[in-house]
């Protein structure tokens, strides 16, 4: 699992005192509330849950891209450029995130 480190323990820092729990699956490490994938950082990026209504305004911001699997693009969520994750982008992204995934019945 090639991911990045650094940006792994940003993410921790943020959303583990909201919950949320850091494990490694799919490839990277994937961040769950109440059994919800919210985020995963694994080797091509961070995807984040935007949710499908959220979709098109997501990708209209920088470093934002569609997330494609096996060729298929997944709706609702977006791939993010790390490098363009400071401090603030990077908490406005996992808050768009916490509170789309909050709204899922719990697993």
């Amino acid at each position: 699992m090639a991911y990045d480190e650094v940006l792994a323990e940003r993410i921790k820092e943020r959303l583990e005192p909201e919950g949320v729990v850091a494990k490694k699956m799919f490839s990277g490490l994937t961040f769950l509330l109440q059994g919800n994938a919210l985020a995963n950082l694994y080797d091509e990026g961070l995807m984040v849950r935007v949710g499908e209504d959220g979709t098109a305004e997501a990708l209209a911001r920088p470093g934002a891209a569609p997330l494609v699997i096996r060729g298929k693009e997944q709706k609702g969520w977006v791939l993010l450029a790390e490098e363009t994750l400071d401090d603030d982008i990077l908490d406005d992204w996992l808050t768009w995130a916490m509170d789309v995934t909050a709204e899922l019945p719990p697993k």
